[in-house]
């Protein structure tokens, strides 16, 4: 069986029309930030509806240049993309078997755009995204992920051989590699080539995919629950309750943050049982803020308000003496068989840690909002009505910040992702064998030089999903200014 080039047979005409557009889509970028700069490069004009456009010149004709060949490129990839759907392989090589590999996630893609757009008025700030083009785009790469992560690493619908199984002859193999001796069933190639333990690097890219996918959001959920459950209090009293808070904020943040992940995931800490009894407290706030948002909503009701809160709190406690209980560990207060799951010791510690670092850093942004909204007129007309301060605090003040929230949580959510890489390349935390993409690109970075294949996937990998997040946030951040 022959080698798998990047983008077979029809790669012989589609590689020089990409390349061509490629250079032109480049060329008018450049020309059109050197205009942009460019003292006279465009003239703005006051249209009779009083908007601003601008009159013609080089600017405008780099501007059309560079939206026109954009477009062409994505037409271009696209169809890579779909000819490799259907031809696979022998069409378009090592893109057309990723391509055929990744159906169920452009199922998904395709579903949640259709559906996202035609319902787009009545979804909110989530609707208004669809009409940001800066938006979508960041939406469609952290969506590509999120459904890839999940594909693989809860149906293996998408990899193509186990992420830890070796096979004979496949060590440091590159990219579109045969499979020697490849039994019936089973894949006839490495697609993105084999690691330095002969291992599938296409397998455990999208494997990596699902711890990234895990871990990120829900540790920055976790330290958004801290942050806010602390920050609006200390904003909105003030007083020695802000003082004792932000200075234990301050003292968190004065440590440099590589060095305080070196101490809570090095296993002399951890032995000492330190990051489960942090598990145990910072884990509780998210009861915390329930508790205190549905009891401030349903005060007045108090005949549905305890059953509610009887049921949540009861579910998310159950939950929560799941998170912490560890019959190895310092901390274990559950019986087994209430034990609703049990976590890797090496991810709660990396949990614990990115909740730990990032908290300081939400609390700090969200007093400032409180600080800020608190003297609105809305609030002092709930005061007004005699409502409670945690009424206000939850169903006053931290609606009217959500902008800036969200946009920063899609923003922690990439920050996150780089600390997972991060730690995962320095080996801390998570085990050797993971398939996370920074332990990934700490095995391939020792054959760089012969071998880039192995570190520059996951690395490429890290960086659009990074990138999808940025440029998400920047589309929420456009539409929620227009609110």
């Amino acid at each position: 069986m022959d080698p798998l080039t990047w983008t077979g047979p029809l790669g012989q005409f589609l590689d020089p029309v990409f390349y061509a557009l490629a250079a032109v889509f480049l060329i008018a970028v450049v020309i059109q930030i050197v205009m942009s700069i460019a003292a006279g490069g465009t003239r703005v004009v006051t249209n009779p509806d009083g908007t601003l456009s601008t009159a013609g010149g080089a600017y405008d004709l780099s501007a059309s240049a560079t939206r026109w060949s954009g477009l062409a490129l994505l037409l271009v990839v696209l169809a890579y993309i779909v000819l490799g759907v259907f031809g696979g392989p022998g069409a378009t090589g090592i893109v057309g078997g990723m391509s055929q590999q990744l159906i169920p996630v452009w199922i998904a893609l395709i579903a949640t755009f259709a559906l996202s757009i035609t319902f787009k008025r009545k979804l909110g700030l989530y609707g208004k995204l669809f009409d940001s083009t800066v938006g979508m785009i960041g939406f469609a790469l952290v969506m590509f992920w999120v459904y890839a992560g999940a594909m693989a690493g809860l149906f293996d619908w998408i990899t193509t051989h186990e992420s830890l199984s070796q096979v004979s002859g496949m060590k440091n193999k590159v990219p579109g590699t045969p499979m020697r001796g490849a039994e019936e069933g089973e894949y006839a190639w490495y697609l993105l080539g084999g690691d330095n333990l002969a291992r599938d690097v296409f397998s455990r890219l999208f494997k990596g995919a699902w711890v990234v996918v895990q871990i990120a959001p829900l540790a920055t959920l976790f330290a958004f629950m801290v942050g806010i459950t602390l920050g609006l209090p200390a904003g909105y009293y003030g007083g020695r309750l802000d003082t004792f808070l932000s200075f234990l904020a301050n003292l968190i943040l004065a440590f440099p943050v590589i060095l305080l992940f070196y101490l809570l995931v090095t296993p002399e800490i951890v032995a000492t049982g330190i990051p489960n009894y942090m598990a145990t407290v910072l884990f509780v706030f998210p009861l915390i803020f329930v508790g205190v948002l549905l009891n401030s909503r349903y005060y007045t009701q108090p005949s549905f308000r305890t059953p509610l809160l009887i049921v949540v709190l009861g579910l998310m406690g159950w939950i929560y003496l799941s998170l912490i209980s560890d019959g190895g560990s310092k901390v274990a207060v559950l019986p087994e068989f209430l034990d609703l799951f049990d976590i890797d010791p090496g991810i709660l510690v990396v949990f614990v840690s990115v909740v730990f670092v990032n908290a300081p850093t939400v609390f700090r942004i969200v007093r400032g909002l409180a600080l800020d909204i608190k003297t609105r007129d809305y609030v002092a007309a709930a005061q007004t009505r005699g409502e409670g301060p945690w009424y206000i605090m939850l169903w006053e003040i931290l609606p009217n910040a959500r902008g800036p929230l969200i946009v920063d949580f899609c923003l922690r959510i990439g920050y996150t992702t780089i600390l997972l890489g991060t730690l995962g390349f320095f080996g801390l935390g998570l085990e050797s064998e993971s398939p996370d993409w920074g332990t990934t690109i700490n095995a391939g970075r020792r054959l760089l030089s012969v071998y880039p294949h192995a570190a520059i996937a996951p690395a490429v990998s890290l960086l659009t999903l990074v990138l999808g997040l940025n440029l998400l946030a920047d589309g929420l951040r456009e539409e929620s200014l227009k609110d």
